[in-house]
C-alpha cells in the first residue's frame, strides 16, 4: 500500500493489484470481502454501498477516466467514541474499490483512528493473499 496526498491535503491509502493477483473477479466480488469483514467486527457498522460509477454515468456531463470499468464504495463506520461533535466530520469510513482493464485499485482515506487505519489496511491487503 502506499500513502499518498490527494489535492495535497487528504492522506489516501491505496493499493493497486492486478486482477490474477486476487481469486474475486468483480468489485463487487471485493465489496462482498470487506462486507464479510465488516460484519465481523465487534464494532464496526455496515451502512451500505454506493455505485459511484453509476451515479456519474448517469449524470449530464459525468466524466469518468478512460479505463475505469466499474467503481463502487462501501460504507461503515468504526463509531467507538463521541468525544465532541467534530469527531462526525470524519466519519463515516469508506473504502473505494475500482475495476481497471487488467487490475482493481482499492483506496481509503487516513482515519484519525490508528486502529481503524490497521483494520482497513489489512482487510485490503488481504484481498491479494486470498487468490492467485
Amino acid at each position: 500500500m502506499i500513502q499518498t496526498l490527494l489535492q495535497e491535503k487528504y492522506p489516501v491509502y491505496t493499493i493497486q493489484f492486478d486482477k490474477k493477483e486476487t481469486s474475486c473477479g468483480s468489485v463487487d466480488d471485493i465489496i462482498a470481502h470487506f462486507k464479510k469483514r465488516i460484519d465481523a467486527h465487534s464494532v464496526v457498522r455496515f451502512i451500505g454501498v454506493f455505485d459511484h460509477y453509476a451515479h456519474t454515468a448517469s449524470l449530464e456531463g459525468g466524466v469518468i477516466a478512460p479505463g475505469i470499468k466499474a467503481a463502487k464504495n462501501i460504507l461503515f463506520c468504526f463509531g467507538k467514541e463521541m468525544p465532541s461533535p467534530l469527531v462526525l466530520a470524519v466519519r463515516p469510513r469508506s473504502i473505494g474499490v475500482t475495476e481497471m482493464d487488467d487490475s482493481f485499485v482499492v483506496t481509503f482515506l487516513e482515519a484519525p483512528n490508528p486502529t481503524a487505519n490497521e483494520a482497513m489496511e489489512s482487510w485490503t491487503k488481504a484481498l491479494i493473499d486470498i487468490g492467485g
